[in-house]
């Protein structure tokens, strides 16, 4: 396969670096955890004037109509920043299913402001009884004279408290599965906000007979479980394509605290063993570099079964740099590397998180032998 990068795609990615390594540092960071959302407004808003947040929207909706390749390019860069403010959560997985699931009204309502920066959206999906299986859904919608009855408990949705939109999966009386689109405000939902080991915000959504009118179903007509399908392979594909900016950073550091740490008089980058491990962190990220791209050009696979092994081999061999990669550089940090003043630490806790997000290793390692194996 051929993953050469059109000038467009290299500018968007080089453009991208730029605003987070000057909007966006380390630092920066810090203090955007402290604010009430958890995240900084003014670099949403920059990434909203780059264009960044109507990539994946489609021109006749206003956006730029972009690639999955292109979001992934833009993932890269915010593994690399340790980026924590809401782009997967808002403007791939929110945003991606109102364009495959909101009627035109639906759609007009909300993606402006989307696209815009002015607000923001959380997809509510994931499920503490779910285990990692994508559709068990057990979150319920029961049909009234004016509405809908909403009723389950929605786990670790990221961004949740501090999304102004939340899109929430649940089952039908039939058995089909849909997605409604309902304010923060709606009355009757709770909202119970935390922070997650990486950073993060996110939350718990409890509905207990939760009343929601009609026009908050998106559009009924349309393949829920497809588009799902869909929006949670396009997911993993990002986390895939942040972790390898997140592990290029970690072995840069890892690399030049080796070249600087003194042991015995010698700088510990000399020693041997010392080097066979960061050569083992360069090819365990050379493999997930080029298992991200294939996990991208493998979204426009048509064949279902084809792409899901292609994505849960991108997320095994990923996973494992992530696991393999940040141990050895707290390890090689020594003490320092599990400190909340060093940026390792932040990196090693994010690159855990990104091994566990839409399904753990070995979870894709079960789903790649079943599927070969029949």
């Amino acid at each position: 396969m051929d993953f050469t990068f059109t000038e467009e795609q290299t500018m968007l990615q080089d453009a991208t670096r730029r605003f987070i390594g000057k909007e966006a540092s380390f630092e920066q960071r810090r203090q955007a955890q402290k604010t009430p959302v958890g995240y900084s407004k003014p670099v949403w808003q920059g990434f909203a004037d780059l264009g960044l947040l109507a990539l994946l929207v489609p021109e006749d909706d206003g956006g730029l109509g972009g690639t999955a390749m292109d979001s992934m390019l833009v993932m890269e860069a915010i593994g690399e920043g340790l980026v924590i403010e809401p782009y997967l959560a808002s403007a791939v997985l929110a945003t991606r299913t109102l364009c495959l699931l909101g009627n035109a009204e639906q759609r007009a309502r909300f993606l402006p402001g989307l696209i815009g920066g002015t607000a923001i959206a959380a997809f509510a999906h994931d499920e503490a009884t779910s285990r990692f299986e994508r559709l068990n859904i057990a979150t319920s919608a029961t049909p009234t004279a004016g509405g809908y009855i909403l009723n389950g408990h929605k786990s670790v949705v990221q961004h949740g408290a501090s999304a102004d939109v939340l899109l929430i999966t649940a089952r039908m009386p039939d058995q089909r599965l849909a997605v409604f689109a309902l304010p923060k405000s709606t009355a009757g939902l709770r909202i119970l906000p935390y922070t997650t080991v990486d950073g993060i915000g996110a939350a718990e959504l409890h509905l207990a007979q939760l009343d929601v009118p009609a026009g908050s179903l998106l559009d009924a007509q349309s393949d829920a479980e497809a588009a799902l399908n869909q929006i949670l392979d396009l997911g993993i594909a990002a986390v895939c394509a942040e972790a390898v900016g997140a592990l290029d950073k970690l072995l840069a550091a890892t690399i030049a605290y080796a070249k600087n740490r003194k042991q015995f008089g010698v700088v510990i980058g000399k020693f041997q063993a010392l080097q066979h491990k960061m050569a083992d962190m360069v090819l365990h990220i050379e493999q997930a570099r080029s298992m991200s791209y294939l996990a991208a050009v493998s979204l426009e696979e048509r064949d279902p079964s084809a792409r899901a092994v292609a994505l849960s081999s991108a997320k095994v061999v990923i996973g494992q740099a992530c696991r393999f990669v940040g141990q050895q550089a707290v390890q090689l940090h020594g003490g320092m590397g599990v400190t909340d003043e060093l940026d390792v630490s932040h990196y090693f806790k994010r690159l855990m998180a990104i091994e566990l997000q839409f399904g753990s290793t070995d979870h894709h390692l079960e789903m790649v032998a079943q599927r070969l194996g029949s």
